[in-house]
């Protein structure tokens, strides 16, 4: 299965839109986004990917009520609070923000999920811990960063690449 990774969008709505284009384009059965929407607003961008959406929420999510409901109004889009448990084909992914340090520990010791997906320091990179991957897909906004990134997922191969959006 290949699965698009992206986090702190921002508002961010050019990185957004091309983002999108990005993931459209690779071909993909699934996107999570491990939170920092940052408002509502962001939810009809998102609404062009052609792949389900899984999301949770970040630390600078406002409204997490209309955020929440903006993500119903869409049959391909779940918002899943703080944390999702993903299963795909045969990977069992945990997704989170990661700005909940002991959370994020605790789930990594855990070697319970083959990947575990989160966001918040803007910076891009994967680190082996026993079976788990941990994933960070860096920032779709460019905010504190070199460069505005995402990931891609191919749980088949267990392989991520990091790309930069251009």
């Amino acid at each position: 299965m290949r699965i698009g990774i992206i986090s702190d969008t921002h508002d961010r709505q050019r990185r957004i839109e091309a983002a999108v284009d990005r993931l459209n384009r690779a071909d993909l059965d699934l996107v999570l986004h491990a939170g920092d929407y940052v408002s509502p607003f962001v939810v009809p961008w998102l609404a062009a990917l052609s792949a389900p959406l899984v999301g949770v929420l970040g630390n600078n999510d406002g409204d997490h009520a209309l955020l929440a409901q903006r993500f119903t109004e869409y049959d391909r889009f779940d918002l899943r609070g703080d944390f999702a448990r993903v299963e795909a084909e045969g990977a069992v992914i945990a997704l989170l923000h990661g700005h909940q340090r002991e959370l994020l520990d605790a789930l990594v010791a855990s070697q319970g999920f083959d990947y575990v997906v989160r966001g918040h320091s803007h910076r891009a990179g994967t680190e082996r811990h026993g079976r788990t991957l941990v994933v960070n897909p860096g920032t779709v906004s460019g905010i504190l960063a070199e460069h505005p990134t995402f990931a891609i997922l191919d749980t088949a191969a267990g392989e991520v690449e990091v790309l930069v959006l251009r």
